[in-house]
């Protein structure tokens, strides 16, 4: 054989055998080299729920005083104990929601009267506001609207009878960076607004925002815009207006209104089937960005709009496997949001909270969401008393507030006829952040 054969075999063997151990040798290192470290996932966890026992407290309602005091309220006490007395309720917490105490608001000879819907409201100056509604349960229709006013974190209250009027329904209560306290509410002939500028001592009723339709939501923007939900349901759902649908805003506080049609599809029906409908919630973040937030068979909705409504840019957060419905929203900062609903029904119902951070231009939301948790409230069939209790969501929404110190809390209510527990419970929830989902 060759001699220069050989060599260039003996070559090529060796630098073949060099190649793979020096392979083997990286493949190796490999193997012993730590994993890239990845950013944790955004998550978001609720605690366990603190219960205030009490009397009932259906659809609660929850805002924070500047001095760090939260404050709930809730209806159905006069139904429940059957002594009729109309007496508006409302709790106070100093200690950061672990223990509550009951606010005495007046009695009714004072004007302090509601057994039904409420909301709660508080001005940067530390006046709270509290709208009630009235509402005759043989007749199944609500008579009267009145405002409450505290100026001493709920020590002493001043009462003010709004409206007086047959199927009176739905009031909401928001202040506007200048003090102005705009109240909405419906009547089965429009949309109501009563509006105080002088911290809630003179109330001054202007036109209805709108002829038809009832007062689904009130939203207040960072430069005293208001923004309001008309829908088709008004007057505890005994009248219907067909085709009503949209979103009003102001930027005159309240003296004239723009009106668009609301974003998206809805399956309304007077019948609410599929998909029960009430409130239909709006939000304003501090960037004067307005958003609705809503829910149909395909799904949980999310539209924003820069132009104070004109236009919208709409994404689908989720798909639900189950009927998504009673949505309502919060926001604040640079669109940081935080959103509640309703899933399923009997075994699989449900209550659901969400972050969603929405940022600049197009770019889709980014969506977190809690484990889904089941409220302690119930419906017993009058009936048969001994048959199971059934899901009740004791309102149409689950409030959410964002606090001062930026934790969250939400809070439900507590209707248990068979364990006698009524009242309500705050669930805080802990976000942990990182990469959350993109919506679509």
């Amino acid at each position: 054989m060759n001699v220069n054969k050989i060599r260039w075999a003996l070559w090529t063997a060796v630098t073949v055998l060099c190649f793979v151990a020096i392979s083997a040798c990286q493949r190796s290192g490999e193997v012993r080299r730590p994993a890239p470290e990845t950013a944790p996932p955004w998550a978001l966890t609720l605690a366990a729920p603190i219960d205030h026992l009490d009397v009932v407290a259906r659809e609660p309602m929850i805002v924070e005083h500047a001095d760090g005091t939260l404050f709930v309220s809730g209806y159905g006490a006069a139904f429940m104990s059957g002594k009729r007395r109309d007496e508006a309720t409302l709790w106070k917490s100093r200690d950061g929601g672990t223990t509550w105490a009951r606010v005495n608001v007046g009695t009714v000879a004072d004007g302090a009267a509601g057994n039904s819907d409420i909301d709660l409201a508080v001005a940067r100056d530390g006046t709270l506001y509290f709208a009630t509604l009235v509402f005759d349960e043989k007749a199944m229709e609500g008579k009267q609207i009145s405002v409450g006013v505290s100026k001493d974190v709920g020590a002493t209250w001043k009462w003010t009878l709004l409206s007086k009027t047959r199927f009176d329904d739905r009031p909401w209560v928001k202040v506007a960076p200048d003090g102005t306290a705009h109240v909405i509410w419906n009547d089965g002939a429009g949309v109501c607004h009563a509006v105080s500028q002088d911290g809630g001592r003179i109330w001054t009723e202007r036109a209805r925002i709108h002829p038809l339709g009832g007062s689904s939501h009130l939203a207040m923007g960072p430069n005293g815009e208001v923004a309001v939900r008309v829908v088709p349901q008004s007057a505890a759902g005994s009248k219907y207006d067909e085709g009503v649908d949209l979103i009003a805003v102001s930027t005159d506080g309240g003296m004239t209104w723009r009106k668009q049609e609301a974003p998206g599809y809805r399956e309304w029906n007077p019948d609410w089937f599929p998909v029960p409908r009430w409130v239909e919630p709006l939000a304003w973040d501090d960037r004067g960005a307005l958003y609705s937030f809503w829910t149909n068979l395909k799904g949980v909705w999310l539209a924003r709009s820069v132009d104070q409504g004109a236009t919208w840019t709409t994404w689908q957060l989720n798909e639900s496997p189950e009927v998504a419905y009673y949505p309502y929203l919060v926001a604040r900062g640079k669109g940081e949001l935080a959103a509640t609903w309703f899933s399923g029904w009997t075994k699989t119902w449900k209550a659901h909270v969400a972050r969603i951070d929405v940022g600049e231009g197009g770019a889709p939301p980014r969506m977190v969401e809690s484990q889904p948790f089941i409220p302690d409230s119930w419906r017993q069939n009058r009936a048969w008393p001994k048959d199971p209790q059934a899901p009740d969501p004791a309102g149409e929404y689950l409030a959410v507030l964002f606090l001062q110190d930026g934790g969250l809390v939400v809070v439900s209510p507590v209707q248990n006829m068979r364990e006698k527990r009524f009242g309500f419970s705050l669930w805080k929830a802990e976000e942990r952040r990182g990469e959350p989902k993109r919506a679509k």
